[in-house]
């Protein structure tokens, strides 16, 4: 089963992720596959955060920042993976850390067609994505830019995803298919 669960900003989604994954798993291998690239002390007390929630879950974690197709040479793809998150893997894809931060046009298509083909590939995934659309106001190019493209992996994993639903205050808001609690 794949589920897609988009949301604002400290919302709940993690967490539903986490309780997701592990009803799907059952006994069988979990996997948080962590994709942020870490660049400041909030980021760096988000990741800790993220790991003391997941603590005693049974999770293994896998650092993977691009290459989603990479995880699973070491990894059983018929296990259970919580991808948190498209945002961050996009954000790495059309920014590279080594290209000194600098946009890439094709990160994009390249980061949406990757993760595509990994929730093809697995038997169970919990992708999560953050909803970056409701503010009014307008940003720079490079911004709208990254956003249109958030958009269309968001799409993109929601086409493909058994289950598709908003999380807001913590709750789900189901838009396809029924989650498995």
């Amino acid at each position: 089963m794949t589920i897609f669960l988009s949301g604002g900003a400290k919302n709940g989604k993690s967490t539903l992720a986490q309780e997701l994954a592990v009803k799907l798993s059952g006994a069988g291998k979990r996997y948080y596959v962590a994709t942020m690239i870490p660049t400041d002390e909030e980021d760096l007390a988000r990741i800790r955060r993220h790991v003391a929630d997941r603590d005693g879950l049974g999770f293994e974690t896998i650092e993977c920042s691009k290459n989603m197709l990479s995880c699973l040479d070491t990894a059983d793809r018929d296990g259970t993976f919580l991808v948190d998150s498209a945002t961050a893997l996009l954000q790495n894809a059309m920014f590279p850390a080594e290209k000194n931060w600098q946009l890439d046009l094709d990160g994009a298509n390249r980061c949406a067609d990757e993760l595509i083909a990994f929730v093809k590939t697995v038997k169970n995934a919990v992708v999560v994505s953050d909803f970056i659309y409701s503010d009014a106001q307008r940003y720079d190019e490079t911004t709208e830019l990254y956003r249109k493209c958030l958009a269309a992996i968001d799409r993109r994993l929601a086409a493909v995803c058994d289950v598709v639903a908003e999380v807001a205050a913590g709750n789900p808001k189901l838009y396809k298919g029924a989650l498995p609690l």
